[in-house]
């Protein structure tokens, strides 16, 4: 039976996540606590907005209310990378060569590794950045579409539309694939050599929570009394093809999913605090965790693959070991 190493801190956990193997929970009051040989905190930003896993570069990307970017480091220093005066920062990622990008307002920045800062504005306020898993580019979630940008080049940026609001966006690991969530209860994406649209409804809440399993076969979400989890191993992505559904609970909603690194397996996170795994090919499932205090809302495999962290929006977290 898998074991928990509960910890209870006070407030919102934004992200829960590994660096260098230990466990890190980036609350929304900005503190960031560890547990490395107990228990340790170190303050970031004034009121924490979103937070990026860099895993290059072993460090934490958080953006917040007081218009800044921060990174922490694995050894758990603080260092301020760049500012947007007065405006919220609503979205960071973190990207190659440690280049970061987030947003305020309707414009979107990347600050490359040597301080210099590019802008990017837009018509309407920037919902969520992702970088490209290959090559120095960007995308924008926004009204009506996303928009793609190369920061090192000069050129027209390239747009896809698709009426509604954009809230978040991701790639697939191949980089075939532009995947946004929307305002509506509904997925969209975009083939990305061709522009083919790809639509992804029929969830009855919004998608909060978005994971690529191993090699980008698969991309699982939340939104549903299961884990939603569209096949992409086709040309043209999951068009034509229906979802596995993974999890499903009659009296409680997927928050968080996370893909397990490297087989095909998914922990599922419920808004009751329960937390389970299950494997696609045979849909068999594991508990991990009974139910808790608040929904689950950040997940993370660690390099060994037996050890999950979360964190919970009441601020029940802790540590999943799967192996005990």
């Amino acid at each position: 039976m898998p074991t928990v190493a509960p910890l209870d801190l006070e407030g919102h956990c934004v992200a829960a996540v590994f660096l260098n193997d230990v466990p890190f929970f980036a609350m929304a009051d900005g503190a960031v606590h560890r547990l490395d040989h107990g228990h340790k905190t170190v303050q970031a930003n004034d009121g924490l907005l979103a937070v990026a896993h860099d895993e290059t570069n072993k460090r934490l990307v958080t953006g917040g209310e007081d218009g800044k970017v921060f990174a922490v480091k694995a050894d758990g220093t603080a260092e301020e990378l760049a500012s947007a005066g007065r405006k919220w920062i609503t979205s960071v990622a973190a990207g190659p060569q440690g280049a970061v990008a987030f947003g305020a307002g309707r414009s979107a920045f990347v600050r490359f590794n040597d301080g210099k800062v590019k802008e990017f504005t837009h018509p309407r306020s920037v919902e969520g950045v992702a970088f490209a898993p290959k090559g120095l580019r960007i995308a924008v979630a926004r009204y009506n579409g996303a928009t793609l940008h190369f920061p090192a080049a000069e050129g027209k940026p390239v747009e896809l539309e698709w009426a509604g609001a954009h809230t978040g966006v991701t790639f697939s690991p191949d980089g075939n694939f532009l995947v946004t969530t929307m305002q509506e209860n509904a997925l969209h994406g975009w083939k990305l050599a061709d522009g083919k649209h790809m639509r992804m409804s029929g969830y009855p809440a919004k998608v909060k929570s978005l994971s690529w399993a191993a090699k980008g076969r698969w991309l699982a979400s939340s939104g549903a009394p299961a884990a939603i989890v569209w096949p992409f191993q086709a040309k043209d992505g999951p068009m034509g093809k229906a979802p596995l559904e993974l999890g499903t609970r009659g009296d409680a909603m997927v928050t968080c999913v996370a893909c397990h690194p490297s087989q095909e397996v998914v922990a599922i996170g419920y808004d009751d605090g329960m937390v389970l795994a299950s494997r696609f090919a045979d849909q068999k499932e594991v508990l991990l965790r009974r139910p808790g205090k608040g929904a689950v809302n950040s997940m993370m495999w660690d390099r060994e693959e037996r050890r999950i962290v979360f964190g919970s929006a009441a601020g029940d977290c802790g540590v999943i070991d799967i192996a005990a």
